[in-house]
């Protein structure tokens, strides 16, 4: 029988400090408990009051919301360690913003706020590292706010894109060679289209002379073209 070296084992992301287990991240003294979840049940629902600190430590979610024609929108897959709903812990309206519902045989570590406040006082450390998660998460929560205000398939294709681009830029300079960091299934339900016009939309953009596809690799053959694509 095959075991686990302990390079196997994943390190305990903890707001960006790893460590060995949860249990060698949190002080002696502070109370938490540990939930397991089956498939496809449901851990929150939007709306949920937000009671504390939620951490997925083994397995992975969806999360989704209703979306403005009453059907339920894919907003991301998460995949432990990773918080949930860590910046609406200390909201004036401490509610999920999301469904969120277990992908697989799971586990959620949760502490009270209570329980945060003591070790924020304990560590400004950790405190930093909360806030910097937190500051991160609102970005990608904006961007996914501004992709669903695009309304096309097209546009929607060419901000995505174009955000692939801006970041490689700012790593490698001009860069016009992205690689997509969905596949086609994800990146449909990620904008909340069907897979079908998702890959119309990128063989019209293609035709069109704004990129060209291998796998993910995406190379910009018209910037300009993008942009104007986007709207």
């Amino acid at each position: 029988m095959q075991t686990k070296s302990n390079q196997d084992i994943p390190k305990f992301n903890f707001f960006g400090e790893l460590y060995d287990s949860y249990q060698a991240a949190i002080p002696e003294g502070i109370e938490y408990s540990v939930r397991e979840y089956c498939k496809n049940e449901m851990i929150a629902r939007q709306g949920d009051l937000c009671k504390g600190l939620y951490i997925l430590i083994e397995g992975s979610v969806k999360t989704e919301m209703i979306a403005e024609n009453g059907g339920l929108l894919h907003i991301e897959t998460i995949f432990a360690v990773t918080p949930l709903a860590s910046a609406f812990i200390f909201a004036t309206s401490n509610r999920f913003p999301v469904d969120v519902t277990a992908l697989e045989k799971s586990k959620i570590l949760f502490m009270t706020r209570e329980q945060i406040l003591t070790m924020f006082q304990q560590d400004p450390e950790l405190l930093m590292r909360y806030l910097r998660y937190n500051a991160d998460k609102t970005k990608f929560l904006s961007d996914k706010i501004q992709m669903l205000s695009v309304k096309t398939i097209k546009a929607k294709l060419a901000h995505y894109i174009l955000g692939l681009h801006m970041s490689a830029q700012q790593k490698d300079g001009d860069c016009f060679i992205v690689f997509m960091d969905k596949n086609q299934t994800e990146l449909a339900a990620y904008f909340g289209v069907t897979r079908p016009s998702l890959a119309r939309a990128l063989s019209e953009m293609s035709r069109d002379g704004l990129i060209s596809i291998s796998k993910k690799a995406v190379l910009i053959r018209s910037l300009k073209g993008l942009i104007e694509a986007r709207g």
